[in-house]
This record gives C-alpha cells, sequence and structure tokens, in this order.
C-alpha cells in the first residue's frame, strides 16, 4: 500500500511538471531560444543603438527575465531579435514570430483581445510636442490646429478623448510612426505632434527648435506583450520580473536610462515596482 501512495504521488508530481512546460514555455525549452521583438523607434525603451544592437529599458528587463527562464527551465537559452514597429508588434506575438514583445506598449482592453501582458512595467503619459516658435503653450491653444498622432495608439485614443472634453476643433493627422510625426512637426505640416512624453523628450533634447506642452493628456501602463491565453508563460514572466523587481538590479537598470529623470524612480514607477513583486 504504502509503495503504491507514493506511486501516486510521483505521478502528480510529475503531471504538474509535465503542466508546467506546456504552451510558449515548452517550445522555448525544447528550441533553447527566445524570440524578443523590439522596436527600433522608442528611444530610451527600445532602439537600435549605435552599433545597431536592440538596446533600451525594456530591452533590458526582458534580457533580465530571460536569464530568470533559464533558471526556471535548467536550461542555457539564445535570443533571437525580430524587429517589429507600432503596427505589427502585437500580431508578431500573436502569430507566434515573437515570444515577447519588448517596447513602450500600453496595456488597453482593446489589445487584450490579441495578447496577454505581464506585470506593469513602466508608467507614462501621453503628452503633445510643438515647435518652440508657435505660440501654443497648453492644450486650450490646440483649437484650429493640425495635431499628429500615431494611428491606432492609445495617444490616438486620449488626445480624442481630451479634445472632446475640452471641445476643441482641432483636426487631427493620422502618421505611421514617430518618425513620420516628428517629421511633420519640423516641416510645418502640423502644429503639434501627440506621443508618449518620455519619447517627446528624447527627441527635444536634441531639438531646441520644439518644446512638449506641460499638460499630461493620460496615464499608460506599460508591459510586455505574451501570447494570449498562455498562463503558464506569463507566470514564468511575471516571476522574472518579481525577481528583477526585489533586487538591486532595477534601481540600476532605472537610472541607467531614467538618470536624468531623478536619481531614484518617482512614486508612480516605485508603486509599479512595489506592486510587481510577489512572494513564493
Amino acid at each position: 500500500m504504502r509503495c503504491l501512495l507514493l506511486f501516486v504521488v510521483a505521478m502528480v508530481f510529475l503531471g504538474d511538471a509535465a503542466l508546467a512546460l506546456e504552451g510558449r514555455l515548452k517550445q522555448i525549452s525544447e528550441t533553447k531560444a527566445v524570440r524578443l521583438a523590439y522596436r527600433t523607434d522608442a528611444k530610451p525603451f527600445s532602439f537600435e543603438n549605435a552599433q545597431g544592437q536592440p538596446d533600451g529599458y525594456t530591452v533590458d528587463l526582458c534580457k533580465s527575465v530571460v536569464h530568470s527562464l533559464e533558471l526556471q527551465l535548467n536550461a542555457k537559452l539564445t535570443i533571437a531579435w525580430v524587429p517589429v514597429d507600432t503596427q505589427n508588434r502585437f500580431d508578431a506575438v500573436a502569430t507566434g514570430a515573437a515570444d515577447l514583445e519588448c517596447g513602450s506598449s500600453t496595456v488597453s482592453f482593446a489589445r487584450m483581445s490579441k495578447v496577454d501582458f505581464s506585470s506593469f512595467i513602466f508608467m507614462e503619459n501621453t503628452g503633445v510636442l510643438v515647435r518652440t516658435s508657435s505660440a501654443i503653450s497648453s492644450v486650450s491653444d490646440l483649437g484650429g490646429k493640425k495635431i499628429a498622432v500615431i494611428a491606432g495608439t492609445t495617444n490616438e485614443v486620449a488626445l480624442q478623448k481630451e479634445l472632446q472634453r475640452r471641445q476643441l476643433q482641432t483636426s487631427l493627422v493620422r502618421v505611421k510612426d514617430r518618425q513620420e510625426g516628428m517629421e511633420q512637426v519640423e516641416n510645418g505640416a502640423v502644429d503639434g505632434f501627440a506621443s508618449d512624453k518620455l519619447l517627446l523628450i528624447g527627441a527635444q533634447n536634441a531639438d531646441a527648435s520644439i518644446k512638449i506642452l506641460s499638460e499630461n493628456l493620460s496615464y499608460e501602463p506599460y508591459a510586455i506583450a505574451l501570447p494570449l491565453g498562455d498562463s503558464t508563460y506569463r507566470l514564468a514572466v511575471n516571476r522574472g520580473l518579481s525577481q528583477l523587481y526585489s533586487s538591486p538590479e532595477i534601481l540600476d537598470i532605472y537610472l541607467k536610462w531614467f538618470a536624468a529623470i531623478g536619481p531614484t524612480p518617482g512614486l508612480m514607477l516605485a508603486t509599479v515596482y512595489i506592486f510587481g513583486t510577489f512572494p513564493e
């Protein structure tokens, strides 16, 4: 009887172990490779550095997650980089072309119908960039103006809601990416460009002819996009983020990319780290 009981217990644990390796996690374990989607135009979160290599805050977080997956799977994993843009980033994960999307992606209910998301990794805001020489000093001055925004983004939704709330007759010019939006501001085709504030700050620092309005149009919670309905894989990724958030390494990564903002994360970002840390 004792031997039978031990056999049953052993089968239960073996069954649990088998269940733990399913879906995308099982594929990663078998191929010993993780495909990381990254943006080329979302500095300081995800971009190509001077050496042509993926770099940025979210890229560093994803690398840390991969290291955690190695420990969880007890296997050495290689990273395959998959470049994406604002239009195909979620398709890459949904179709299996990438296992993680390491960019500057805001969590929304609409996007949850296509992909799942990790614990939050950052808290951003939607802002508006304008030419320094313009008479625009606040969102209230946007009436009668043309403002560019990337089509299909949460920035577009936030801008529309704010303009409606203030009853401003502003023309939205939908562009395909951040480069096109910036170019239209610079050549005078539009009066401003709405996007995530830190991404705009990066452009402003390189060009004194543009400025960012002080108002925040929305809060944008960033997360890593994951395959839809794969709870085992999401658990493994969130475990990696939790381990990172509870270690000194997260401050090193923060300072590497956001030291100009302050020596420590602000209240909103600190809350992201705190609530992304879970006990085992």
